[in-house]
């Protein structure tokens, strides 16, 4: 907050389905008169007494099978905030955001997963990258500098229901120093087996550093599920790593187990947090699920050529040894590097994303 007094000549713009554009003087001009045309009066019932400028078009509709560009900025400038309420499930709405004129994205994620909410479950997050509020608000307050164009598409891969989204995108139109990193972010999706570990991400090539990591952990056994130690492979490294954890609940910033009083007990911190524990009801839920972030805003891990992270899926047997477990483990890798990025590799297919 320490420069928040210093004046500066950059340009604060705002997109929205009230200005597609984010064109200075051209918000809330929507009509009703529209109303047959997709996404130009999608309120029109509701404003047909009040007319123009009396919030005719404050969400949009994207069909099954369409994607939707719900934002393209010439720069340079940089994203500050972005706001959303994504209807429908959130594992079949897909956030892809390119910067510059790159035909691949930079960021590609499931829309739950990319603001922690990865199970389809409502959660409270309070952090200071990413907040989750009622009813389910998504907040987003990572910075993401451009230098020539930004655009952001959602894609809904449901094959039955449009999504309804509302949405808000602010920015600024600013110079961007040549030191500024481009923000990435990444999903994975495995169930793993007892041979190896989860891997976060992999294949990150270039010169960056890594600010974050978002974990919805399905686990299938009883017993503590998270004594695995979370490894950073950086530079070069093969057999071993550079960086290495002591288990999982202490690179979330927690300990023992997350346990008080023998019950896991969820928290909200500004770099991390167990967010949302999802309890077995008894019938048809089965299994106990989990979600955790941890932000690297203060001790980000910083590399030069290259990056891996992986998690041990590792738990306890009741005799004292350790348990290789199968989990089913969604992830989101959050880092800032030069361009170009290496291209990701596919995204599952959505019965591979159901939430089940």
């Amino acid at each position: 907050m320490s420069n928040l007094s210093r004046l500066s000549n950059a340009k604060t713009r705002s997109v929205s389905p009230e200005n597609f554009t984010g064109e200075k003087g051209r918000g809330g001009m929507a009509d009703p008169k529209d109303k047959d045309i997709p996404n130009k009066a999608n309120a029109s019932w509701a404003a047909r007494d009040l007319g123009q400028g009396w919030k005719v078009n404050p969400y949009i509709r994207i069909q099954p099978g369409e994607t939707f560009t719900i934002a393209e900025i010439e720069g340079p400038g940089a994203i500050q905030h972005i706001w959303m309420t994504p209807g429908g499930v959130w594992r079949y709405s897909i956030l892809r955001i390119y910067w510059d004129d790159e035909k691949n994205p930079s960021v590609e994620c499931p829309v739950g997963d990319f603001f922690c909410m990865g199970w389809n479950e409502y959660a409270n997050v309070n952090s200071l990258a990413v907040c989750v509020n009622p009813g389910s608000a998504f907040n987003c307050y990572w910075s993401m500098p451009f230098r020539k164009k930004c655009r952001i598409t959602m894609e809904n891969i449901n094959d039955k229901d449009p999504m309804v989204l509302y949405y808000q995108i602010d920015y600024t139109l600013t110079e961007v120093p040549a030191d500024e990193a481009y923000f990435h972010a990444r999903f994975r999706r495995e169930n793993t087996d007892e041979t190896s570990s989860y891997t976060i991400v992999d294949g990150i090539k270039g010169k960056g550093q890594y600010v974050g990591t978002y974990l919805a952990w399905g686990v299938n056994n009883n017993g503590w599920w998270g004594e695995g130690e979370i490894k950073f492979f950086m530079d070069g490294d093969t057999d071993f790593p550079t960086i290495c954890g002591t288990g999982t609940e202490d690179y979330f910033c927690g300990s023992y187990n997350f346990d008080r009083n023998g019950q896991y007990t969820e928290f909200c911190s500004p770099y991390s947090g167990l967010a949302q524990v999802i309890r077995p009801d008894g019938t048809y839920k089965s299994q106990q699920r989990f979600g955790l972030y941890r932000w690297h805003i203060a001790d980000p891990v910083r590399f030069e050529k290259d990056l891996k992270v992986t998690i041990q899926d590792l738990g306890w047997r009741h005799n004292g040894r350790y348990l290789p477990q199968k989990s089913d483990i969604s992830s989101v890798a959050f880092w800032y590097q030069t361009e170009p990025h290496a291209v990701f590799p596919e995204l599952p297919g959505k019965d591979e994303l159901e939430v089940n």
